[in-house]
């Protein structure tokens, strides 16, 4: 078979008859090569539909396990069925919340609690890694699944919950039709090859994660799906005798590395290339690694859940194009809107608004939501409202200003709190920097991380990068940022730090 995917298992099984023998997945306790990855998959598939997964039907699976959890994701897709990967510290009211809003006929989890709270919920249960272990076991005969479920490229795939500040968290609905032009849009910039190894810190709850599956898939490399703690201080360790070349990272672990490759010189010689989403990378940080590893390429980006990708920089372009995320995906657009929606020219800032096939099909049963964001527009292709705010230059190259919670008021001025953790990331001695918007009476905070400078001489200093009224008036300094599980900074957290009185790991120096 040489033609393109056109349902998502189709990606594996292409891979599959490219280089059958070849490693597609591993972890530290095992791995499997495409022909294993492919035929376990359809195993699986029939041992849920033996459960009875049928088309359109919703699995939700919340665990640990990254390799059971990327078997299902294929095991789903052939039974024309929509799964939905959760963190898998996603327990009590937040999995109640998804239980009641997609309705699935399955969960699969590796916690006994979990199971008990799906059967409250009317909802069967498996343990994840009892499914495994049948679905590789190759000795005992499997149930088949149905050869054709009659699925669609533009029938739903994948269903990925995202938060909001104020709401329960919403699914994005995914078709195979989506998710396959974005992968390979992705893949068109990225170019993973078959000699990669692809070291991946993110949980497969995170979409930047699971895409990981798709973009190994498409180069044929081989993806090490790393648990979070080889994502902490033992992170070049792992990088190390994983052999590494590719580093799917957020800013939390890309600092980390910094740090620990300014130690060690000589270290990671083989990794080739760094990504990076879900906020701006220091200078500092860029600055480090490239010195440290000079063979190095660096790939930032821009994307939201709803249209997984948006824009990504050529290899090194941000030392051509400083402060931009990147350049439309092939196949798509980008342009800038104001507050009554009409267009505005290179260099204003404004609404962004994605279109081109890799928009998402809207949210799971929320119309008033899908008008808002999904606009019916003329074309052949859907338009997103991303509600994020940035500007264009002349060459079509993407800057980012701020997210629609991003922004906010403070002395009369509208402020980006994006902006003002770059300016801060500019200061000698900031490695990480996070701003807490105004909350009832408090203003605005900022919280940084550093040796040897105090709060003063950061807030002294990021006068030479941003207006002063733009500099909080509160700036503390702390050990480290917290964060979720998907590595970035836990806000909601941070603003319980801040607010605590006394505590010893926060202190305004």
């Amino acid at each position: 078979m040489n033609a393109s995917p056109v349902l998502l298992h189709e990606l594996l099984d292409r891979a599959a008859e490219r280089a059958p023998a070849a490693t597609a997945l591993s972890t530290t306790e095992a791995s499997l090569t495409y022909g294993e990855f492919a035929r376990a998959s359809v195993r699986l598939a029939g041992l849920l539909h033996e459960r009875g997964v049928r088309a359109g039907d919703r699995v939700v699976v919340s665990a640990a396990d990254g390799l059971g959890t990327a078997l299902l994701v294929f095991a789903v897709s052939r039974l024309g069925a929509v799964f939905s990967v959760l963190h898998a510290e996603v327990r009590g009211g937040p999995l109640e919340h998804v239980l009641r809003d997609c309705e699935p006929v399955l969960l699969v989890c590796d916690d006994t609690d979990a199971g008990r709270t799906a059967r409250d919920h009317g909802v069967a249960f498996r343990h994840l890694a009892d499914l495994v272990r049948d679905a590789l076991d190759d000795r005992r005969p499997a149930p088949a699944a149905p050869a054709d479920p009659g699925t669609l490229a533009v029938d739903p795939v994948c269903l990925i919950y995202t938060s909001g500040t104020t709401a329960l968290p919403k699914a994005v609905v995914s078709t195979h039709q989506q998710v396959l032009f974005a992968a390979s849009a992705i893949h068109a910039c990225l170019a993973y090859r078959a000699d990669d190894i692809v070291f991946c810190p993110l949980p497969l709850s995170f979409d930047y994660g699971l895409y990981q599956l798709y973009l190994a898939a498409l180069g044929g490399a081989r993806l090490h799906l790393a648990t979070a703690a080889e994502a902490g201080p033992p992170l070049l360790r792992h990088l190390e005798e994983t052999g590494a070349t590719v580093l799917p990272g957020v800013p939390s672990v890309t600092d980390r590395l910094a740090w620990l490759v300014r130690r060690s010189p000589g270290a990671l010689r083989q990794l080739r290339l760094l990504t990076n989403t879900g906020a701006a990378l220091a200078e500092s940080t860029l600055s480090a690694l490239r010195q440290a590893l000079p063979r190095l390429r660096v790939q930032v980006m821009y994307g939201l859940t709803e249209c997984k990708r948006a824009a990504i920089m050529p290899p090194d372009g941000d030392l051509e194009h400083p402060g931009s995320c990147g350049y439309p995906l092939p196949g798509t657009a980008i342009h800038v809107i104001d507050d009554e929606g009409r267009p505005l020219p290179p260099g204003e800032i404004g609404q962004l608004v994605v279109r081109g096939p890799h928009v998402m099909a809207g949210y799971w049963r929320r119309p008033e939501l899908d008008a808002e964001r999904f606009p019916r527009v003329d074309g052949l292709f859907p338009e997103l409202r991303t509600g994020d705010y940035g500007w264009l230059d002349d060459e079509g190259f993407l800057y980012f200003s701020g997210r629609r919670d991003d922004l906010y008021k403070e002395r009369g001025f509208r402020i980006s709190a994006t902006e003002v953790e770059a300016a801060a990331h500019r200061v000698a001695g900031v490695t990480s920097a996070a701003v807490l918007p105004p909350a009832g009476r408090r203003g605005a905070v900022l919280v940084v991380v550093g040796d040897d400078i105090t709060s003063d001489a950061v807030r002294e200093q990021m006068r030479r990068h941003l207006e002063p009224f733009k500099i909080p008036r509160r700036c503390v300094r702390t050990d480290a940022l917290p964060t979720n599980g998907n590595g970035k900074v836990d806000r909601k957290k941070l603003a319980a730090l801040v607010e605590s009185a006394g505590n010893p790991t926060l202190s305004a120096k």
